[in-house]
């Protein structure tokens, strides 16, 4: 089953059971979907919706940031509930070890060895992580194995 049809599943299912988190969380996901569906008139594939699903994450930890140095107890717990629907659409999470085994043979396999390889050994990296560790994280450790 793909992201899509598992989304739309998850959106019926929260309308039956009356989870309004659920509901509206799943919503805002497949109305970015659609969004973006209409503006580029293209059908998007797996690693689109879920770098779409990625997107939202990184919102709501933005806006989990802000509520906590407001002192919004509601809306820490809103994005971190909201965190959770999200995160259970991903791809299982890539261990620290993982990313950085792939990274390493991203490494030999383009040649890098300064800082300013970077955007080679990411281009490499990228395709083969699939939405399994976060942008930040892969970059972080790119930085790292090539000395920045």
């Amino acid at each position: 089953m793909d992201l899509k049809s598992k989304l739309n599943d998850a959106m019926k299912a929260a309308m039956k059971g009356g989870n309004e988190v659920d509901k509206r969380t799943i919503r805002m996901v497949l109305a970015a979907v659609k969004q973006v569906e209409v503006d580029k008139r293209i059908e998007l594939d797996e690693p689109a919706i879920t770098a779409l699903i990625q997107k939202e994450i990184k919102n709501r930890r933005e806006a989990l940031e802000e509520a906590r140095k407001a002192s919004r107890a509601d809306l820490v717990e809103n994005n971190e509930t909201e965190i959770k629907v999200l995160e259970a659409f991903l791809p299982a999470a890539m261990s620290a070890d993982e990313l950085k085994a792939l990274v390493q043979a991203a490494i030999a396999e383009t040649g890098a060895s300064a800082p300013s390889d970077m955007g080679k050994v990411m281009k490499a990296v990228m395709p083969k992580v699939a939405g399994r560790a976060a942008n930040d994280q892969i970059s972080a450790a790119v930085k790292a194995l090539l000395g920045q």
